[in-house]
């Protein structure tokens, strides 16, 4: 039986929608987005860093927003340093061989992160080893985590210092929340830390 692609895509976009409007109606989820934002803005003012970590699509999405901050978003200012911990794939391969895929992240964090930058760890369903593993680290390291989560928040929650949880158990919904919430993070810190570019 033939797929009706029109009904398809027009059923997946209410879906989209309808997450995007959830995501508007919890005050909940509009706070931890403006937290992030002033936490991002206090570790970049004491010389800090934001580092990103996540697999498969989050890992692209770790990657994008990284970014979104190094680079620029909207204006053309200076950089902010910002990296995704999974950028080094002969680092990543070495510590997957050598120790286990559970820890690269986390070992990485170990060699690249300092007290008092933000972690921010992707997980649709808050349930992947390395990403909780990498929280874990920071928390040993007092190191900020916000978690971009879905679903019931997963065991990522639990090593949180904020959560976005995306109201979805859908993948691609929460993934395409995820990147809504990383943009507004992103415009926000650069709106907010030059004004007059």
């Amino acid at each position: 039986m033939a797929i009706d692609h029109f009904r398809f895509i027009s059923d997946n976009i209410r879906a989209s929608i309808l997450v995007k409007e959830q995501m508007l109606q919890s005050d909940e989820l509009l706070e931890a987005i403006g937290q992030t934002v002033s936490l991002i803005i206090l570790d970049y003012k004491k010389g800090g860093k934001v580092l990103f970590c996540g697999n498969g699509g989050s890992a692209a999405d770790a990657q994008h927003l990284s970014a979104e901050l190094s680079g620029r978003f909207r204006k053309d200012r200076p950089p902010l340093f910002a990296e995704a911990l999974h950028v080094n794939t002969s680092f990543m391969t070495a510590v997957a061989n050598d120790y286990s895929y559970a820890h690269v992240y986390a070992r990485m964090l170990g060699a690249m992160g300092s007290e008092g930058d933000v972690l921010i760890a992707i997980s649709t369903s808050g349930q992947s080893e390395n990403i909780i593993e990498a929280a874990k680290k920071a928390r040993e390291m007092n190191i900020n985590v916000v978690g971009l989560t879905g679903g019931d928040g997963g065991a990522l929650a639990e090593y949180c210092d904020i959560e976005i949880r995306i109201p979805s158990y859908d993948t691609a919904r929460i993934q395409e929340g995820h990147i809504l919430a990383g943009h507004l993070i992103c415009e926000l810190v650069e709106a907010e830390m030059f004004p007059d570019e």
